[in-house]
Protein backbone atom coordinates (compact mmCIF):
# COMPACT_ATOMS: atom_id res chain seq x y z
CA UNK A 1 0.00 0.00 0.00
CA UNK A 2 2.55 2.34 0.75
CA UNK A 3 4.33 1.45 -2.57
CA UNK A 4 1.26 2.50 -4.11
CA UNK A 5 0.87 5.44 -2.59
CA UNK A 6 3.90 6.60 -2.96
CA UNK A 7 3.84 5.90 -6.71
CA UNK A 8 0.14 7.71 -6.85
CA UNK A 9 2.65 11.35 -5.27
CA UNK A 10 5.08 10.67 -8.27
CA UNK A 11 2.06 10.25 -10.89
CA UNK A 12 0.24 13.40 -10.09
CA UNK A 13 3.78 15.68 -10.70
CA UNK A 14 3.54 14.84 -14.58
CA UNK A 15 0.18 14.87 -16.58
CA UNK A 16 0.19 14.33 -20.25
CA UNK A 17 -2.42 14.38 -22.94
CA UNK A 18 -3.97 11.15 -24.22
CA UNK A 19 -3.76 10.52 -28.07
CA UNK A 20 -6.18 8.31 -29.87
CA UNK A 21 -9.34 8.09 -27.51
CA UNK A 22 -10.13 11.46 -28.62
CA UNK A 23 -13.54 12.30 -30.47
CA UNK A 24 -15.18 15.49 -32.12
CA UNK A 25 -18.60 17.33 -32.61
CA UNK A 26 -19.62 19.04 -35.55
CA UNK A 27 -22.25 20.27 -37.68
CA UNK A 28 -24.32 23.49 -39.11
CA UNK A 29 -26.54 25.74 -37.34
CA UNK A 30 -29.34 26.86 -39.63
CA UNK A 31 -32.12 29.12 -39.31
CA UNK A 32 -36.01 28.03 -40.29
CA UNK A 33 -35.41 27.90 -44.00
CA UNK A 34 -32.14 26.15 -43.66
CA UNK A 35 -29.70 29.00 -44.25
CA UNK A 36 -26.48 28.85 -42.57
CA UNK A 37 -26.18 31.81 -38.94
CA UNK A 38 -22.77 32.63 -38.89
CA UNK A 39 -21.75 34.26 -35.99
CA UNK A 40 -23.58 31.84 -33.74
CA UNK A 41 -21.89 31.10 -30.09
CA UNK A 42 -21.99 27.31 -29.42
CA UNK A 43 -20.84 26.49 -26.12
CA UNK A 44 -20.03 22.57 -25.21
CA UNK A 45 -20.40 21.28 -21.72
CA UNK A 46 -19.75 18.35 -20.12
CA UNK A 47 -22.13 17.02 -18.18
CA UNK A 48 -19.63 15.15 -15.51
CA UNK A 49 -17.22 17.88 -14.99
CA UNK A 50 -18.64 20.83 -15.81
CA UNK A 51 -15.55 21.56 -18.90
CA UNK A 52 -16.88 24.71 -20.83
CA UNK A 53 -15.97 25.20 -24.19
CA UNK A 54 -16.67 27.55 -27.00
CA UNK A 55 -16.88 28.20 -31.03
CA UNK A 56 -18.44 30.85 -33.48
CA UNK A 57 -20.37 29.49 -36.74
CA UNK A 58 -18.49 30.71 -39.82
CA UNK A 59 -19.94 32.51 -42.58
CA UNK A 60 -21.61 29.20 -43.50
CA UNK A 61 -22.57 28.66 -39.77
CA UNK A 62 -20.96 25.75 -39.39
CA UNK A 63 -18.61 24.93 -35.89
CA UNK A 64 -16.23 22.59 -35.12
CA UNK A 65 -14.79 21.11 -31.59
CA UNK A 66 -11.96 18.66 -31.81
CA UNK A 67 -9.94 16.71 -29.34
CA UNK A 68 -12.71 16.69 -27.49
CA UNK A 69 -12.55 13.55 -24.69
CA UNK A 70 -16.08 10.47 -24.82
CA UNK A 71 -18.46 11.35 -22.66
CA UNK A 72 -21.99 13.28 -22.35
CA UNK A 73 -22.17 16.98 -23.52
CA UNK A 74 -24.68 19.53 -23.37
CA UNK A 75 -24.18 21.52 -26.72
CA UNK A 76 -25.39 25.37 -26.54
CA UNK A 77 -26.60 27.66 -29.69
CA UNK A 78 -27.13 31.24 -29.11
CA UNK A 79 -27.83 33.98 -31.36
CA UNK A 80 -29.64 37.43 -31.29
CA UNK A 81 -33.30 37.34 -32.65
CA UNK A 82 -33.34 33.46 -32.01
CA UNK A 83 -34.62 31.33 -28.95
CA UNK A 84 -31.50 29.44 -27.56
CA UNK A 85 -31.17 25.81 -28.89
CA UNK A 86 -29.76 23.14 -26.55
CA UNK A 87 -28.72 19.17 -27.20
CA UNK A 88 -27.53 16.68 -25.11
CA UNK A 89 -24.92 14.46 -27.26
CA UNK A 90 -22.63 11.51 -26.22
CA UNK A 91 -19.43 11.38 -28.00
CA UNK A 92 -17.38 7.41 -28.19
CA UNK A 93 -14.12 6.36 -28.43
CA UNK A 94 -13.05 8.41 -31.31
CA UNK A 95 -15.99 9.29 -33.00
CA UNK A 96 -17.02 11.94 -35.02
CA UNK A 97 -20.77 13.21 -34.10
CA UNK A 98 -22.43 15.61 -37.00
CA UNK A 99 -24.59 17.53 -34.94
CA UNK A 100 -26.77 19.93 -36.62
CA UNK A 101 -28.65 22.43 -35.31
CA UNK A 102 -32.08 24.65 -36.41
CA UNK A 103 -33.01 27.91 -34.61
CA UNK A 104 -36.18 29.40 -34.12
CA UNK A 105 -37.31 32.82 -34.60
CA UNK A 106 -37.30 34.27 -30.85
CA UNK A 107 -35.63 36.10 -27.73
CA UNK A 108 -32.48 34.43 -26.98
CA UNK A 109 -33.98 34.11 -22.90
CA UNK A 110 -36.11 31.81 -24.52
CA UNK A 111 -35.03 28.23 -25.26
CA UNK A 112 -35.54 24.27 -27.21
CA UNK A 113 -34.50 21.83 -26.11
CA UNK A 114 -33.93 19.41 -29.30
CA UNK A 115 -33.58 15.19 -28.77
CA UNK A 116 -30.32 14.21 -30.60
CA UNK A 117 -30.88 10.90 -31.91
CA UNK A 118 -27.28 8.48 -33.44
CA UNK A 119 -27.12 8.61 -36.90
CA UNK A 120 -27.80 5.35 -38.51
CA UNK A 121 -24.40 5.99 -41.01
CA UNK A 122 -21.45 7.64 -39.86
CA UNK A 123 -20.53 9.97 -42.83
CA UNK A 124 -17.65 12.06 -41.09
CA UNK A 125 -14.89 9.89 -41.55
CA UNK A 126 -14.57 6.34 -43.22
CA UNK A 127 -13.65 4.37 -40.29
CA UNK A 128 -15.68 1.21 -39.73
CA UNK A 129 -15.87 0.02 -36.01
CA UNK A 130 -17.40 -1.06 -33.05
CA UNK A 131 -18.01 0.65 -29.59
CA UNK A 132 -18.80 -1.53 -26.88
CA UNK A 133 -19.54 0.33 -23.89
CA UNK A 134 -19.52 0.00 -19.86
CA UNK A 135 -23.10 -1.43 -19.53
CA UNK A 136 -22.27 -4.09 -22.06
CA UNK A 137 -18.89 -4.31 -20.14
CA UNK A 138 -20.03 -4.74 -16.56
CA UNK A 139 -23.08 -6.37 -16.74
CA UNK A 140 -22.80 -9.23 -19.70
CA UNK A 141 -21.39 -12.75 -18.26
CA UNK A 142 -17.72 -12.35 -18.54
CA UNK A 143 -15.89 -15.67 -17.19
CA UNK A 144 -12.82 -14.34 -16.15
CA UNK A 145 -14.01 -10.88 -16.13
CA UNK A 146 -11.74 -10.29 -19.22
CA UNK A 147 -12.93 -7.44 -21.07
CA UNK A 148 -11.29 -9.02 -24.48
CA UNK A 149 -14.00 -11.77 -24.78
CA UNK A 150 -16.61 -8.97 -25.79
CA UNK A 151 -14.74 -8.30 -29.05
CA UNK A 152 -16.77 -10.56 -30.59
CA UNK A 153 -19.83 -8.14 -30.43
CA UNK A 154 -18.28 -6.46 -33.31
CA UNK A 155 -19.20 -7.80 -36.66
CA UNK A 156 -16.50 -10.29 -38.44
CA UNK A 157 -14.83 -10.97 -35.56
CA UNK A 158 -13.39 -13.84 -33.62
CA UNK A 159 -11.25 -14.99 -30.37
CA UNK A 160 -11.59 -18.50 -31.22
CA UNK A 161 -8.27 -17.98 -33.56
CA UNK A 162 -5.36 -21.15 -32.16
CA UNK A 163 -3.01 -18.87 -30.12
CA UNK A 164 0.43 -18.48 -30.76
CA UNK A 165 2.58 -21.56 -30.43
CA UNK A 166 5.54 -19.71 -29.28
CA UNK A 167 3.81 -17.40 -27.06
CA UNK A 168 2.15 -20.50 -25.09
CA UNK A 169 6.36 -21.59 -24.41
CA UNK A 170 7.31 -17.99 -23.48
CA UNK A 171 5.13 -16.36 -22.23
CA UNK A 172 2.56 -18.14 -20.46
CA UNK A 173 -0.49 -16.97 -19.29
CA UNK A 174 -3.88 -15.38 -20.33
CA UNK A 175 -2.06 -13.10 -23.14
CA UNK A 176 -0.94 -16.20 -25.19
CA UNK A 177 -4.37 -17.71 -24.49
CA UNK A 178 -6.40 -15.14 -25.40
CA UNK A 179 -6.13 -15.05 -29.59
CA UNK A 180 -8.32 -12.59 -31.94
CA UNK A 181 -8.89 -12.61 -35.22
CA UNK A 182 -11.00 -9.43 -37.00
CA UNK A 183 -11.99 -10.03 -40.76
CA UNK A 184 -9.92 -12.90 -41.42
CA UNK A 185 -6.85 -11.58 -40.65
CA UNK A 186 -4.01 -13.46 -38.46
CA UNK A 187 -4.19 -12.89 -34.61
CA UNK A 188 -0.96 -10.98 -35.16
CA UNK A 189 -2.53 -8.40 -36.90
CA UNK A 190 -4.03 -6.39 -33.95
CA UNK A 191 -2.99 -3.65 -32.07
CA UNK A 192 -3.62 -2.72 -28.78
CA UNK A 193 -4.08 1.02 -27.18
CA UNK A 194 -5.19 1.63 -23.90
CA UNK A 195 -6.11 5.76 -22.85
CA UNK A 196 -4.02 6.45 -26.71
CA UNK A 197 -1.27 4.80 -25.29
CA UNK A 198 0.48 1.72 -26.84
CA UNK A 199 -0.53 -1.71 -24.47
CA UNK A 200 0.55 -4.27 -27.71
CA UNK A 201 3.45 -7.05 -26.57
CA UNK A 202 5.91 -6.44 -28.92
CA UNK A 203 7.16 -10.06 -29.31
CA UNK A 204 4.04 -11.33 -30.07
CA UNK A 205 0.86 -8.73 -30.70
CA UNK A 206 -0.77 -9.52 -27.97
CA UNK A 207 -2.11 -6.90 -25.14
CA UNK A 208 0.30 -5.93 -22.28
CA UNK A 209 -1.94 -4.86 -19.71
CA UNK A 210 -5.39 -6.12 -18.47
CA UNK A 211 -7.13 -3.27 -16.41
CA UNK A 212 -10.21 -4.68 -14.25
CA UNK A 213 -13.73 -4.29 -16.93
CA UNK A 214 -14.88 -1.70 -13.37
CA UNK A 215 -12.33 0.68 -14.51
CA UNK A 216 -13.07 0.79 -18.20
CA UNK A 217 -15.70 3.27 -20.07
CA UNK A 218 -15.90 1.60 -23.35
CA UNK A 219 -13.76 0.69 -25.49
CA UNK A 220 -13.86 0.53 -29.75
CA UNK A 221 -12.90 -2.54 -32.18
CA UNK A 222 -11.90 -1.15 -35.60
CA UNK A 223 -11.36 -3.22 -38.33
CA UNK A 224 -11.35 -0.70 -41.44
CA UNK A 225 -10.02 2.41 -42.79
CA UNK A 226 -8.58 3.72 -39.10
CA UNK A 227 -7.23 6.98 -38.77
CA UNK A 228 -3.27 7.23 -39.75
CA UNK A 229 -2.45 8.51 -35.93
CA UNK A 230 -2.89 4.52 -35.40
CA UNK A 231 -0.01 3.45 -37.98
CA UNK A 232 0.15 -0.40 -37.06
CA UNK A 233 -1.76 -3.79 -37.98
CA UNK A 234 -5.41 -4.11 -39.39
CA UNK A 235 -7.04 -4.51 -36.20
CA UNK A 236 -7.18 -1.69 -34.04
CA UNK A 237 -8.83 -2.32 -30.38
CA UNK A 238 -8.98 0.69 -28.40
CA UNK A 239 -9.82 0.97 -24.64
CA UNK A 240 -10.47 3.54 -22.36
CA UNK A 241 -10.62 3.88 -19.14
CA UNK A 242 -13.02 5.92 -16.81
CA UNK A 243 -12.79 9.16 -15.89
CA UNK A 244 -13.79 10.92 -12.25
CA UNK A 245 -16.50 13.89 -12.11
CA UNK A 246 -18.39 16.07 -9.90
CA UNK A 247 -20.34 13.18 -8.33
CA UNK A 248 -18.69 10.38 -6.40
CA UNK A 249 -19.11 6.66 -7.36
CA UNK A 250 -17.82 4.21 -5.63
CA UNK A 251 -18.26 -0.09 -5.73
CA UNK A 252 -16.67 -2.97 -3.75
CA UNK A 253 -17.07 -6.29 -5.20
CA UNK A 254 -16.34 -10.25 -5.15
CA UNK A 255 -16.75 -13.00 -7.56
CA UNK A 256 -16.48 -15.99 -6.12
CA UNK A 257 -16.43 -19.56 -7.81
CA UNK A 258 -15.63 -23.12 -6.09
CA UNK A 259 -16.06 -26.68 -6.72
CA UNK A 260 -19.36 -26.87 -4.39
CA UNK A 261 -21.09 -24.88 -7.60
CA UNK A 262 -19.15 -26.92 -10.21
CA UNK A 263 -19.61 -30.10 -11.76
CA UNK A 264 -16.70 -32.92 -11.47
CA UNK A 265 -14.76 -32.54 -14.49
CA UNK A 266 -14.84 -35.32 -17.46
CA UNK A 267 -12.35 -37.95 -17.64
CA UNK A 268 -11.39 -40.24 -20.35
CA UNK A 269 -10.95 -43.30 -17.86
CA UNK A 270 -12.92 -45.58 -15.45
CA UNK A 271 -11.62 -44.06 -12.29
CA UNK A 272 -13.52 -40.76 -11.72
CA UNK A 273 -12.36 -38.52 -9.13
CA UNK A 274 -14.64 -37.68 -6.12
CA UNK A 275 -13.98 -34.03 -5.57
CA UNK A 276 -11.74 -31.62 -7.46
CA UNK A 277 -10.56 -28.94 -5.50
CA UNK A 278 -11.64 -25.32 -6.62
CA UNK A 279 -11.49 -21.76 -5.02
CA UNK A 280 -11.88 -18.82 -7.03
CA UNK A 281 -11.72 -15.13 -5.62
CA UNK A 282 -12.07 -11.94 -7.35
CA UNK A 283 -12.46 -8.48 -5.91
CA UNK A 284 -11.65 -5.40 -5.27
CA UNK A 285 -12.92 -1.83 -5.56
CA UNK A 286 -13.60 1.13 -7.91
CA UNK A 287 -14.27 4.82 -6.64
CA UNK A 288 -14.02 7.82 -8.85
CA UNK A 289 -14.90 11.74 -8.23
CA UNK A 290 -13.33 15.15 -7.92
CA UNK A 291 -10.44 15.42 -5.62
CA UNK A 292 -11.41 17.86 -2.57
CA UNK A 293 -8.81 18.01 0.67
CA UNK A 294 -11.12 20.23 3.29
CA UNK A 295 -9.90 23.70 4.19
CA UNK A 296 -7.30 23.47 1.43
CA UNK A 297 -8.63 22.00 -1.93
CA UNK A 298 -11.68 22.25 -3.74
CA UNK A 299 -10.80 20.46 -7.30
CA UNK A 300 -14.76 20.43 -8.24
CA UNK A 301 -14.82 21.05 -12.17
CA UNK A 302 -11.05 20.94 -12.60
CA UNK A 303 -9.21 17.88 -10.85
CA UNK A 304 -10.62 14.63 -10.83
CA UNK A 305 -9.46 11.00 -10.00
CA UNK A 306 -10.76 7.33 -10.64
CA UNK A 307 -8.99 4.53 -9.16
CA UNK A 308 -9.69 1.08 -9.34
CA UNK A 309 -7.53 -2.25 -7.75
CA UNK A 310 -8.58 -5.55 -8.45
CA UNK A 311 -6.81 -9.37 -6.99
CA UNK A 312 -7.52 -12.38 -7.95
CA UNK A 313 -6.79 -15.79 -6.25
CA UNK A 314 -7.35 -18.87 -7.84
CA UNK A 315 -6.36 -22.12 -6.21
CA UNK A 316 -7.01 -25.13 -8.49
CA UNK A 317 -6.38 -29.07 -8.74
CA UNK A 318 -6.69 -30.40 -12.63
CA UNK A 319 -6.79 -34.48 -12.91
CA UNK A 320 -4.16 -34.64 -15.30
CA UNK A 321 -3.74 -38.40 -17.53
CA UNK A 322 -0.54 -39.93 -17.99
CA UNK A 323 0.68 -43.27 -19.66
CA UNK A 324 3.43 -44.82 -17.21
CA UNK A 325 4.83 -48.27 -16.61
CA UNK A 326 3.11 -51.50 -14.55
CA UNK A 327 4.20 -52.70 -11.02
CA UNK A 328 5.01 -55.56 -13.01
CA UNK A 329 7.66 -53.46 -15.62
CA UNK A 330 9.14 -52.12 -11.98
CA UNK A 331 10.30 -55.48 -11.75
CA UNK A 332 11.37 -56.62 -14.55
CA UNK A 333 8.65 -58.06 -16.57
CA UNK A 334 7.38 -56.52 -19.95
CA UNK A 335 5.39 -59.74 -21.33
CA UNK A 336 2.63 -57.25 -21.50
CA UNK A 337 4.45 -55.87 -24.19
CA UNK A 338 4.11 -56.74 -28.12
CA UNK A 339 7.23 -56.67 -28.85
CA UNK A 340 10.09 -58.82 -28.56
CA UNK A 341 13.12 -57.83 -26.42
CA UNK A 342 17.14 -58.75 -26.69
CA UNK A 343 19.62 -58.97 -23.99
CA UNK A 344 22.18 -56.27 -25.24
CA UNK A 345 24.81 -58.37 -24.65
CA UNK A 346 24.06 -61.51 -26.68
CA UNK A 347 21.59 -60.51 -28.95
CA UNK A 348 19.39 -62.79 -27.96
CA UNK A 349 15.26 -62.66 -27.43
CA UNK A 350 14.92 -62.61 -23.43
CA UNK A 351 12.35 -65.19 -23.12
CA UNK A 352 8.86 -64.13 -21.93
CA UNK A 353 9.82 -60.37 -22.49
CA UNK A 354 10.81 -60.97 -18.41
CA UNK A 355 14.70 -59.06 -17.42
CA UNK A 356 16.13 -61.56 -14.40
CA UNK A 357 16.50 -59.38 -11.27
CA UNK A 358 20.39 -59.70 -11.59
CA UNK A 359 20.29 -58.29 -15.03
CA UNK A 360 18.74 -55.20 -13.76
CA UNK A 361 21.30 -52.01 -12.40
CA UNK A 362 21.42 -51.57 -9.28
CA UNK A 363 21.20 -47.58 -9.75
CA UNK A 364 18.31 -47.98 -11.79
CA UNK A 365 16.24 -50.32 -8.83
CA UNK A 366 17.23 -47.21 -5.84
CA UNK A 367 16.05 -44.39 -8.72
CA UNK A 368 12.22 -46.26 -9.44
CA UNK A 369 10.84 -45.30 -5.67
CA UNK A 370 11.17 -41.91 -7.11
CA UNK A 371 8.44 -42.81 -9.90
CA UNK A 372 4.87 -44.03 -9.36
CA UNK A 373 3.45 -47.25 -11.24
CA UNK A 374 0.23 -47.40 -13.38
CA UNK A 375 -2.87 -47.42 -11.17
CA UNK A 376 -5.40 -48.46 -13.98
CA UNK A 377 -5.18 -51.45 -16.37
CA UNK A 378 -3.62 -50.79 -19.78
CA UNK A 379 0.20 -49.83 -20.69
CA UNK A 380 -1.85 -46.35 -21.89
CA UNK A 381 -3.36 -43.48 -19.80
CA UNK A 382 -3.25 -45.45 -16.85
CA UNK A 383 -2.21 -42.96 -14.23
CA UNK A 384 -4.46 -39.75 -12.81
CA UNK A 385 -2.46 -37.64 -11.02
CA UNK A 386 -4.17 -34.30 -9.46
CA UNK A 387 -1.83 -30.86 -10.10
CA UNK A 388 -2.05 -28.02 -8.32
CA UNK A 389 -2.25 -24.73 -10.45
CA UNK A 390 -2.46 -21.81 -8.55
CA UNK A 391 -2.82 -18.38 -9.62
CA UNK A 392 -2.39 -14.65 -8.45
CA UNK A 393 -3.29 -11.47 -10.19
CA UNK A 394 -3.41 -7.42 -9.15
CA UNK A 395 -4.60 -5.10 -11.38
CA UNK A 396 -4.00 -1.34 -9.79
CA UNK A 397 -5.30 1.92 -12.05
CA UNK A 398 -5.17 5.00 -11.42
CA UNK A 399 -6.57 8.26 -13.24
CA UNK A 400 -6.08 11.49 -12.97
CA UNK A 401 -7.93 14.59 -15.14
CA UNK A 402 -7.20 18.39 -15.23
CA UNK A 403 -9.39 21.22 -16.90
CA UNK A 404 -7.03 23.55 -16.90
CA UNK A 405 -8.95 26.11 -18.95
CA UNK A 406 -11.41 26.00 -21.95
CA UNK A 407 -8.20 25.31 -24.07
CA UNK A 408 -6.47 22.85 -21.75
CA UNK A 409 -7.12 19.64 -20.58
CA UNK A 410 -4.88 17.30 -19.93
CA UNK A 411 -5.53 13.58 -18.63
CA UNK A 412 -2.81 10.77 -17.46
CA UNK A 413 -3.56 7.51 -16.87
CA UNK A 414 -1.16 4.65 -15.09
CA UNK A 415 -1.71 0.97 -15.01
CA UNK A 416 -0.02 -1.41 -12.74
CA UNK A 417 -0.30 -5.05 -13.07
CA UNK A 418 1.17 -8.55 -11.86
CA UNK A 419 0.86 -12.26 -12.37
CA UNK A 420 2.22 -15.19 -10.72
CA UNK A 421 0.90 -18.45 -11.73
CA UNK A 422 2.43 -22.59 -12.34
CA UNK A 423 1.56 -23.90 -15.48
CA UNK A 424 0.13 -27.65 -13.89
CA UNK A 425 1.14 -29.60 -17.21
CA UNK A 426 4.71 -28.12 -17.59
CA UNK A 427 5.53 -26.78 -14.04
CA UNK A 428 7.16 -23.52 -15.04
CA UNK A 429 7.15 -20.72 -13.24
CA UNK A 430 5.23 -17.16 -14.91
CA UNK A 431 5.85 -14.08 -13.49
CA UNK A 432 4.64 -10.49 -15.56
CA UNK A 433 6.30 -7.67 -14.10
CA UNK A 434 4.28 -3.84 -13.71
CA UNK A 435 4.10 -1.84 -16.15
CA UNK A 436 3.28 1.40 -16.55
CA UNK A 437 1.50 3.42 -19.16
Amino acid sequence: MRIRLFIAVVFLSGLSLTGQTLGDISGQVADPSGAGVPNSVVTLTNTATNAVRTANTNEQGLYTFTSVPPGTYNLKVEHPGFKTTTSNVEVQVQQSVRLDMTLQVGQVSESVEVSATAALLQAENATVGTVVETKSITELPLNGREYLNLVTLAPNVSNLAPPSGQAQSRQGADRANLAISAGGNRIVYDYYTLDGVVNTDVNFNTYIVLPSIDALQEFKVQTGVYPAEFGHEATQINVLTKSGGNTYHASLFEFVRNNDFDALPYQFTATKPGVSPFKWNDYGYEIDGPIVIPKLFNGRNRLFFMANDEWLVQRQTLPTTYSVPTAAMFGGDFSQLGTTLYDPTTKAPIPGNVIPATSINPISKALLKYYNSATLPGLTNNYVQDNASPLNRDGFVLRMDFVESAKSQWSRPLQLGRRNSIDSDHQHQRDQDPHQL
